[in-house]
């Protein structure tokens, strides 16, 4: 059950770096706020089930709802700047969202809320049965890389990718990048919304520490150690990072003092990640 319990998280958090990788590995898009999505789709979740509302038809739609529009009016304003501005403001918006939470006293505050009862689909799925809860999760991961793959391959990703490498050349070519990326933008935070109403229902428990900007450079971490912009990297990255902070915490608290080193290198010899390190693998 142990198992059972740590590779549904892993597969909830590989859901929340796919999305990440699309606009970070492809678009280029440095957002230090990324986990705000996954309080957003938790917190929704939490919330409509204090007040007894646990329909999953219910709360899932309102939070993709909220984590879209979220996207829409930050990423309007955000994706006027570029490389550290970007990131800055990304940053600020996640952090309003964090004191927000914490400021929440009806809902727990810093001491988080509890989940009573998962969310429900009339008797479609129980998603209080912990392996069918797995399945659930592990089929929205394998759509969400098809839709980024699929996505990648298309001239909408074509552009991103474009737009990340010369930005000035594709708005000289009649392109409007600006909404190819607010699109993509979009489309990463919806899906990372899906993977905080995922987490809300593993954890029945929800707290501002789902959105804070550590959570958000795990979620970097992640994709960096997987592969940078390659459509399946991101999952083995986050399998890589849960196993290892598993592991390693077993041995020592100060677990981040093993792995920084690991991390470094990686970054230094083997920039493309595990998937690179694969493909350079076949290739020998």
């Amino acid at each position: 059950m142990f198992l059972l319990t740590l590779f549904t998280r892993i597969v909830i958090l590989a859901i929340a770096a796919v999305s990440l990788n699309f606009i970070l590995g492809y678009g280029g898009m440095i957002s230090l706020g990324h986990a705000v999505y996954l309080g957003i789709g938790g917190y929704t979740v939490g919330i409509l089930a204090h007040h007894g509302i646990n329909s999953g038809f219910v709360q899932w739609p309102i939070a993709l709802g909220l984590s879209a529009l979220f996207a829409l009016v930050t990423g309007a304003l955000s994706l006027r700047t570029r490389g550290v501005y970007f990131l800055m403001i990304t940053l600020s918006f996640a952090q309003m969202v964090y004191f927000l939470t914490v400021g929440l006293d009806k809902y727990g505050g810093d001491d988080g809320l509890t989940i009573y009862k998962r969310s429900t689909f009339a008797g479609l799925v129980d998603l209080s049965d912990k392996v069918a809860f797995y399945y659930v999760c592990f089929a929205i991961l394998l759509a969400c890389v098809l839709i980024v793959w699929r996505m990648s391959q298309s001239h909408f990703g074509v552009v991103i990718r474009a737009a990340k490498s010369n930005d000035r050349r594709m708005q000289a070519l009649g392109i409007s990048t600006y909404r190819y990326r607010l699109a993509a933008y979009v489309i990463a935070g919806t899906m990372c919304g899906l993977a905080g109403v995922l987490l809300a229902n593993h954890t029945d428990f929800i707290n501002p520490e789902m959105l804070s900007w550590t959570r958000s450079g795990d979620l970097i971490i992640m994709v960096l150690l997987g592969g940078l912009g390659t459509v399946i990297g991101p999952v083995g990255g986050t399998v890589a990072y849960l196993v290892l902070e598993e592991a390693l915490s077993g041995i020592t608290e100060h677990w981040q003092i093993v792995l920084g080193p690991f991390l470094v290198l990686m970054a230094l010899y083997r920039r493309g990640g595990i998937a690179g390190l694969l493909s350079w693998s076949r290739r020998d």
